[in-house]
């Protein structure tokens, strides 16, 4: 029987759930996932942009509950080193903090304008300025990291705490056509190509579509 319990919020909108998930799974955690219900107020924080790091995802783990998805890299790279979630080396681990706590307390208008919703496509979309600020930051930062330390991942060969919290922008620029250079969509494909991933999308198309006020643009 697990000894973990993840709760999370919706697999199609869940941006944040999807980063604590990806940790679970790339720490190697035996766990259950338990889904909050659409009119629970944690899950209504997260996916409405309320905060980002409301209760959801929220770990159980050997009595201990963690919430907030930084913590929760934290905790997992401490109970279980070995997954090698935040790099050993100290130039790196800082690096990978750093863009880590970037992508958890930036990007606002990417957020708002081009909110996670993987079940939708739309070609030709026009994102605003302030989203295009956005995402040329993120491209900076991958194509840095990527240079830097040989990719297909962030930080190496591995997916690690950093990929988790870029994950969820993989499948915004997927959405919502957002056109790349070629470093950074080859990067997205990585990560689209995980097969946790690929596990967490298939939940994601499952589900009904219940939020009707989310399939809009912000």
């Amino acid at each position: 029987m697990a000894q973990a319990t993840l709760t999370i919020a919706s697999k199609n909108y869940g941006s944040w759930s999807l980063r604590g998930w990806l940790l679970c799974k790339l720490a190697g955690l035996d766990f259950v996932e338990q889904a909050v219900s659409a009119d629970d107020p944690s899950m209504r924080a997260e996916l409405l942009l309320l905060s980002p790091s409301f209760l959801v995802p929220c770990l159980t783990h050997d009595g201990i509950k963690v919430w907030d998805t930084l913590a929760i890299a934290d905790y997992l790279d401490e109970t279980f080193p070995e997954a090698g979630l935040i790099p050993k080396d100290k130039a790196m681990r800082a690096y990978c903090r750093a863009v880590s706590g970037e992508m958890h307390s930036g990007f606002i208008n990417l957020r708002s304008a081009l909110p996670m919703n993987i079940k939708a496509h739309y070609p030709g979309f026009k994102s605003w300025a302030g989203a295009r600020t956005d995402i040329e930051r993120i491209a900076t930062i991958w194509n840095e990291c990527l240079k830097n330390y040989g990719g297909p991942f962030l930080f190496g060969d591995k997916p690690n705490m950093a990929d988790a919290m870029y994950a969820p922008v993989c499948t915004r620029f997927l959405t919502y056509d957002v056109k790349l250079d070629p470093r950074s969509a080859g990067y997205c494909q990585s990560i689209m190509a995980l097969p946790y991933m690929n596990e967490w999308v298939e939940g994601a198309k499952a589900e009904p579509d219940e939020l009707e006020e989310l399939d809009v643009e912000f």
